[in-house]
């Protein structure tokens, strides 16, 4: 079975549910799932926005560079023929 039938069929099975709720608790569930997803888009999108910026630090560009040039290894060994 495919994800798309899968989902189909679970959202037929909430339709089936559904079909005994009076008009009225209908509509209140729409608008229940209507603020849902608003909320799931605002979130997906401040955290997308979240992901972009400026570095920010209050060390110098100086310390930035000998801490990043101190912090660095070497595991190179050079193996004789």
């Amino acid at each position: 079975m495919k994800i798309a039938e899968i989902n189909t069929t679970i959202v037929d099975g909430y339709v089936g549910l559904l079909d005994n709720l009076s008009t009225n608790n209908k509509l209140d569930l729409i608008t229940k799932l209507t603020a849902s997803v608003k909320t799931d888009l605002t979130n997906k999108k401040s955290s997308f926005k979240k992901a972009f910026g400026a570095f920010d630090s209050k060390k110098s560009a100086e310390e930035i560079i000998e801490e990043i040039r101190s912090s660095r290894v070497s595991t190179r060994k050079i193996e004789s023929f």
